[in-house]
């Protein structure tokens, strides 16, 4: 038997490698162009600034056509004012769809460089991988949403809400769904990394140099299929956790909503306030983040995507 699966498997990464190319690695000078972009706008792009959440969500929306999206947007009005979804469409448009959402509103007056520019950074670089592949087998749709942050985070206004339950109510076949969430700040010191309950250190290290797929337990099977291929493809540290819903942290982030509606959904992220201590600081800046690793972090999901 181990034969047979051993050659399966070497099988399996030769089709990755020629699908993915000599040209398709993510570009560190392109994610910290997105970053830049992201944390310079006029005013912290949060709900009370609707100026600079548009100027936010243009360039998102301009960057997914330029890398060959079907580019549309989905706007809805919380209290007087309009939000807007910015997503980007990939592969046969029709057929049960892979989700994989970033949230680029921030909370309060900080730049979010971390939270969330790095997961919107790291979903436009995707796009532009994703843009150079032929003949993608399913349809992949990249969100950007709005309103993730206080005081609509777990409300019915978050964007991913409003996205996850117009899926539901069109009907839509989904694959399963993927958040990114803080994907750029790594430290390799002891104790620098905690977790929700103490003794997790002893199984999953002190030091904050991974990167981790979390769900919930009976997430179903694209849950343990995407945690199972991200660990095998990538070529930074990875740690799979699973854990009861109510674990704290362990639904921070627009998947959530997912769950909600009855996807499975999973969350890829640095873990945030875990190890970050920068998290919803004016101190969240671009130059504590490790530019490498989160390019690592997408060239693994690029082919753990064109894997499933």
């Amino acid at each position: 038997m181990l034969l047979p699966r051993l050659i399966c498997f070497l099988l399996a990464s030769l089709t990755i490698t020629a699908a993915l190319g000599q040209s398709a690695a993510a570009d560190t000078a392109r994610l910290r162009h997105h970053l830049v972009a992201l944390t310079t706008t006029p005013e912290a792009r949060n709900y009370l600034h609707e100026a600079s959440l548009n100027q936010a969500a243009d360039y998102i929306g301009t960057e997914l056509s330029a890398a060959g999206a079907r580019r549309t947007e989905q706007a809805y009005t919380v209290q007087g004012s309009t939000y807007r979804n910015v997503v980007g469409s990939f592969g046969p448009e029709q057929g049960p769809r892979l989700i994989i959402g970033a949230h680029y509103d921030v909370c309060g007056k900080q730049p979010g460089a971390d939270d969330n520019g790095t997961g919107v950074a790291a979903l436009l670089e995707l796009a532009r991988l994703l843009g150079q592949q032929p003949n993608l087998p399913y349809h992949i749709e990249l969100v950007a949403y709005t309103l993730e942050e206080p005081p609509f985070f777990r409300t019915k206004y978050m964007g991913s809400y409003v996205h996850a339950q117009q899926l539901h109510q069109d009907k839509v076949p989904v694959k399963g769904m993927i958040a990114l969430e803080m994907l750029g700040y790594f430290d390799d010191r002891k104790g620098s990394q905690d977790y929700p309950i103490s003794p997790l250190q002893f199984v999953y290290g002190s030091r904050g140099n991974y990167v981790t797929v979390a769900q919930k337990f009976g997430n179903g099977r694209f849950g343990r299929q995407f945690a199972r291929l991200y660990k095998q493809r990538a070529s930074l540290p990875v740690k799979r956790f699973k854990a009861p819903a109510w674990l704290p942290g362990i639904d921070f982030s627009d998947h959530l909503n997912y769950w909600q509606f009855g996807y499975s959904a999973v969350l890829l992220t640095d873990t945030a306030f875990y190890r970050n201590k920068h998290y919803h600081e004016p101190t969240d800046t671009i130059n504590r983040l490790d530019m490498r690793r989160l390019g690592l972090s997408v060239d693994a999901l690029l082919a753990v995507v064109l894997t499933m």
